[in-house]
């Protein structure tokens, strides 16, 4: 989707990777054949390996046209230099969705991975991801991981509770369960992206689905039962069953964004009960309305009714915005929460130099009395009302 720009017909197909800088990973699709084929006519040695994939850079047009390059997008490759293991990006294929926390694209499906301990698990913190990752319309996954680390009744109990509020778990142990057959067979064929907080195992998780990678892990912090971070950046992996897994940055809570309307459908046990009959108004909000089909003693009935409130305010907010009444504007920390302070008006405060009012004088004004231009310093409002000479 980056115009119609003729393509170079030595242009290859790929995928991205990973994302450096202004620098981007591009694993090159296609018949491995015909690049080899083409890499020997372009000088690389017939006992010189064809790599896998290309350091690119994007193309100048791209930038003009504000393009982005994200993790997961199917890309064209132009002016492969083989010897180099470098090319250009010169397009960027549609995509079939787009994430923006972690930025990735093309996306089938969201592998979100908590745990059983260490740190415990947390209703309300596992509850936002859910939603978070419900409002992208990805399917999600739920992946429970050191299930060795609870006994049978805490994985039936937290199995059964969660079936209640609309997924099936399934429950991991990266460290000592030989057997992630259930989440390989699950994941084999798609482009993943895998999400959770940190030091829930999620590199631990990639480690035994794929070997050979070996990443870098981290302990839980003791005084704060809270996982430290050790992914730095969105990078796709290649899976030994087919299909592609991206490691993402972990983070302990991630932000609402989206008005009520939206909110609702993010709940499994919400749609399930307006399959079963409608509430009387159709822009019902499920919290006091007469006739709602919603409301109700289901587990998770305050939790919404809790994001209801946050959702409202960011509808609120936006409205603001939108009409730039906006009084505040918006930061957000690290954890992910979004603080909110006071918007300066700066250009009630701005101060016309004395350099641009003297140009202003003698480009516009005419019959001034000159003897007087030490006192204009001093002088206010229009200059029809200044002394003119005759």
């Amino acid at each position: 989707m980056t115009g119609d720009a003729p393509l170079d017909p030595l242009a290859l197909g790929g995928v991205v990777v990973a994302v450096q800088a202004n620098y981007y990973w591009v694993r090159l699709t296609g018949d491995r054949a015909a690049l080899k084929l083409q890499a020997r006519r372009l000088g690389l040695g017939a006992d010189e390996p064809v790599p896998a994939r290309l350091l690119c850079l994007r193309r100048g047009r791209l930038k003009k046209i504000g393009q982005q390059v994200m993790v997961g997008d199917r890309v064209v490759v132009e002016e492969p230099d083989w010897q180099g293991q470098r090319g250009a990006i010169a397009q960027v294929l549609p995509r079939s969705s787009s994430l923006d926390r972690p930025p990735v694209a093309n996306v089938d499906r969201i592998l979100l991975v908590f745990s059983l301990a260490q740190p415990a698990l947390d209703p309300v913190q596992l509850g936002r991801f859910l939603v978070k990752a419900e409002l992208t319309g990805v399917p999600v996954l739920l992946c429970l991981n050191k299930a060795d680390l609870v006994d049978g009744a805490t994985q039936e109990a937290w199995k059964e509770r969660l079936a209640g509020w609309g997924y099936r778990p399934i429950l991991t142990s990266a460290l000592t369960d030989p057997s992630l057959g259930s989440l390989r067979g699950a994941l084999a064929g798609y482009t993943s992206v895998l999400c959770g907080p940190s030091g829930v195992g999620k590199s631990s998780t990639i480690n035994r689905l794929i070997p050979a990678l070996e990443l870098r892990v981290a302990g839980v912090s003791g005084r704060l039962e809270r996982g430290r971070h050790t992914t730095r950046h969105v990078e796709l992996f290649e899976l030994p069953g087919g299909g592609l897994l991206a490691d993402t940055p972990g983070f302990n809570q991630p932000a609402l964004d989206c008005g009520p309307e939206a909110l609702a459908a993010c709940f499994p046990e919400i749609r399930d009960r307006l399959k079963l009959g409608q509430c009387y108004y159709g822009d019902c909000l499920h919290r006091d309305e007469p006739g709602c089909a919603v409301r109700g003693d289901w587990d998770r009935y305050g939790f919404y009714l809790a994001l209801l409130d946050e959702a409202i305010a960011y509808r609120d907010r936006q409205r603001s915005t939108a009409d730039g009444e906006a009084t505040l504007k918006r930061k957000t920390r690290r954890d992910g929460q979004d603080t909110y302070e006071p918007r300066l008006e700066s250009k009630r405060y701005r101060r016309i130099s004395r350099r641009s009012r003297h140009q202003a004088l003698d480009q516009t004004v005419e019959g001034i009395d000159w003897q007087r231009l030490e006192t204009l310093e001093t002088l206010d409002g229009d200059p029809e009302d200044w002394v003119e000479t005759d």
